[in-house]
C-alpha cells in the first residue's frame, strides 16, 4: 500500500455545535477510511461515483449522530452530494439548481445545542416552513428559457420567501442576539438575511451581498465568506500546497 498525506481545510472556525459537524464528519472519513478509492496518479480534482458518494454519505451520517443525536441527514447529504436537497418526513430528494444565486454566509461563532432547539419547534411551524420551501424549490429549479419570471423578479421573490421564513423562526424564539445583530446590519444595506440550521447561534445566510456589508460584519467580529447555490459535493484536490 502506498501512503499519502491528505490535507483538509475549512474556512469556518472549528467550533463544536456551531453547525459545522458535517464537514468534519466527511473529511475525517476521507482521511482515515479505506472505503473510498483514491487515484494517486490523478492531477487536480477527483470526483467520486454515486456508489462512493453513497458510502461517504452513510458514514458522515454516523458522524452526525455523534454530534447532534438524531440528525435529519440533510447536512451530511449536502456535504457528500452537493447541489440542493428537498427533505420532508424523512424522505430526501436530490435536485439540480438552475438559478445561480450569490450568498453570504456569516459565522456568528456562537455554539448551540441543535437537538434541544429542534425539539422545541412544533409540527405546525414545520408545516408553514414546508410551504415556503416548496415555492423556493420551484424557483431554483425553473429554467430561464421557459419561465415567465425574469432574474430580478426571481431574486425579489426569493427575498420575500427568506423574510417570511426568518419571521416564522423568530416567532418560536430560535434566534440569538448575534443573529439579530447580523440581521440589523444587513438590513441597513437593504439586504435580506435568515438564520440557518436550528438557529440559536451558528450561521446566517444573506442574499446578494455587497463588499460594504461584508466589511461591516467582519468589523463586528463575525466571519464571512461568499458561496453560490448548488455547489459540488465531495472532491479531492491533488495539487500540493506550499
Amino acid at each position: 500500500m502506498k501512503l499519502f498525506i491528505l490535507e483538509t481545510s475549512n474556512r469556518l472556525t472549528r467550533k463544536l455545535n456551531a453547525g459545522h459537524g458535517s464537514f468534519w464528519a466527511v473529511t475525517a472519513l476521507l482521511a482515515c477510511s479505506d472505503f473510498v478509492s483514491v487515484d494517486l496518479k490523478q492531477q487536480g480534482w477527483q470526483s467520486f461515483q454515486e456508489k462512493q458518494l453513497d458510502l461517504v454519505n452513510k458514514w458522515a451520517f454516523e458522524g452526525e449522530k455523534i454530534i447532534h443525536g438524531k440528525p435529519s441527514g440533510i447536512d451530511n447529504s449536502i456535504s457528500a452530494y452537493g447541489n440542493i436537497i428537498s427533505f420532508k418526513s424523512g424522505n430526501m430528494t436530490h435536485m439540480k439548481a438552475n438559478v445561480s444565486l450569490k450568498m453570504l454566509i456569516t459565522n456568528t461563532k456562537v455554539g448551540r445545542n441543535t437537538k434541544a432547539l429542534v425539539a422545541g419547534v412544533s409540527e405546525r411551524m414545520f408545516s408553514a416552513v414546508d410551504s415556503i420551501s416548496k415555492e423556493l424549490t420551484l424557483i431554483l429549479q425553473s429554467l430561464e428559457s421557459d419561465d415567465a419570471l425574469s432574474v430580478t423578479e426571481k431574486e425579489e421573490k426569493i427575498q420575500e420567501l427568506m423574510e417570511m421564513n426568518q419571521g416564522l423562526l423568530q416567532s418560536v424564539v430560535v434566534s440569538h442576539a448575534t443573529i439579530e445583530t447580523v440581521l440589523r446590519t444587513t438590513l441597513k444595506y437593504k439586504l435580506v438575511s435568515k438564520l440557518t440550521g436550528a438557529g440559536g447561534g451558528g450561521c446566517v445566510l444573506t442574499l446578494l451581498p455587497t463588499s460594504a456589508v461584508i466589511a461591516e460584519l467582519e468589523s463586528c467580529g463575525f466571519q464571512c465568506f461568499t458561496a453560490e447555490i448548488g455547489g459540488k459535493g465531495v472532491e479531492i484536490n491533488f495539487e500540493v500546497s506550499s
